[in-house]
């Protein structure tokens, strides 16, 4: 089987596949380009899997990145359903799953994260969903109907949403989560709280503080045993546990691993002409002075580009400020920086718990924001994070507001 060459490859056919091929477009408009994705779709958005799809704000044929004509038109090669299973440095190859090999001047590893699967008795039982793709969404909604009881693991980002999504067309919800409060590792505690009271008031149980044990079926049910001692039927077991990022393709292939691919400001691996980026990605995070690892949306998208724009030359530090967001019923927010609830919180809500900026301190110092249902203040907020902002908390009350209240 010959070999195919291209100037371009990237694996991974998600969002930092995808906004690499404008990246590099954008430099290069000649080169050849081949994405392999291991999905039978197009690139495709996420979010919309556990929040737009549901509330009928768009529908599925919305989700794509781009149309085919697009890549077609800047000639770069979608390869699906077959990923990559081994790459090669010093040849400069890649081999997929169907064995053939394809030769790259310029590589990225763009290969995201799996569901982060639980070890407890049954937790393997055919039917439970570890949600995260596009195949899971249409499952899962074929399945949601408004006589059906659902149980969900987990009460983070997925948890969070899909618990809203599916309360929201009638599925009887219940939602079983360690943490003592909702979205613990996000939300400061009194509004975390405040929301999974409302998520009760709501109809969805509430089990926080808690864990399965194990998973059985009987009777065509799943029955979730929890560490309580409650042992809790549905016709849907859903869990949102995380993810683990895609490594193994880099550690093989004897690139540099520490909580996903570490990258330096340019987005380049450890091995000559290899890049990473997305939720595989290690990376300085030169706003905030760590290195850090991002599982969100907009940091695929900005750090894809990025890697896309060096692969073909323009040697630029990535220095963005990636935000992320979530809808909750009618609670909205946007966040930047490190949303961190064991950092100084200030609050400043103009109607508690509803609209607000929520600022995350260090050493007095704004580390992040989150912003309740105020929009178009995200470039304030990062000003406040990339300037080090330091004043008493009280001097930060007025800064960001609403476009009604400023008004």
């Amino acid at each position: 089987m010959a070999e195919q060459a291209y100037k371009y490859l990237i694996v991974g056919g998600g969002r930092a596949g995808a906004w690499a091929v404008d990246g590099i477009r954008q430099i290069d408009a000649d080169g050849s380009i081949l994405v392999i994705g291991n999905e039978s779709e197009l690139p495709y958005n996420r979010p919309p899997l556990t929040k737009d799809l549901w509330f009928g704000k768009k529908t599925f044929e919305k989700i794509f990145i781009r149309p085919q004509e697009y890549y077609t038109e800047r000639q770069a090669v979608i390869r699906r359903g077959a990923g990559v299973v081994s790459v090669d440095p010093g040849a400069k190859t890649v081999k997929d799953e169907t064995g053939e090999i394809f030769r790259y001047e310029k590589l990225l590893l763009a290969t995201g994260g799996r569901p982060r699967h639980l070890t407890i008795p049954g937790s393997e039982l055919e039917g439970i969903c570890y949600y995260r793709y596009a195949s899971d969404y249409h499952r899962i909604r074929e399945q949601a109907q408004p006589d059906r009881a659902a149980v969900i693991i987990g009460g983070g980002f997925i948890g969070s949403e899909l618990a809203a999504a599916l309360n929201h067309i009638g599925v009887k919800v219940a939602m079983v989560y360690p943490d003592d409060y909702l979205v613990a590792r996000v939300f400061p505690e009194d509004l975390g709280r405040h929301l999974q009271q409302m998520y009760r008031e709501r109809g969805i149980g509430i089990f926080p503080g808690n864990a399965p044990t194990a998973f059985e079926q009987r009777n065509g049910k799943f029955i979730t045993h929890t560490k309580s001692g409650d042992s809790l039927e549905s016709d849907i077991l859903i869990v949102g546990a995380g993810i683990y990022p895609n490594v193994e393709l880099a550690e093989a292939a004897g690139l540099r691993v520490e909580n996903g691919i570490v990258v330096d400001e340019y987005l380049r691996s450890s091995a000559p002409d290899i890049y990473a980026a997305g939720d595989n990605a290690n990376f300085p995070y030169q706003a905030l002075g760590v290195r850090t690892r991002i599982e969100h949306w907009d940091n695929a998208s900005a750090q894809g580009k990025a890697a896309g724009r060096n692969m073909a030359g323009a040697n630029e530090q990535f220095t963005y400020l990636p935000m992320f967001f979530s809808d909750l019923f009618e609670f909205g927010y946007e966040a930047v920086g490190d949303i961190d609830p064991r950092l100084e919180i200030f609050a400043d809500w103009e109607k508690e718990f509803d609209t607000g900026a929520i600022y995350y301190l260090k050493d007095h110092k704004v580390r992040g924001v989150m912003l309740c249902n105020i929009w178009g203040k995200l470039d304030r907020a990062r000003e406040l994070i990339r300037g080090g902002h330091q004043a008493p908390t009280e001097q930060l009350r007025g800064l960001i507001r609403s476009e009604k209240e400023a008004a």
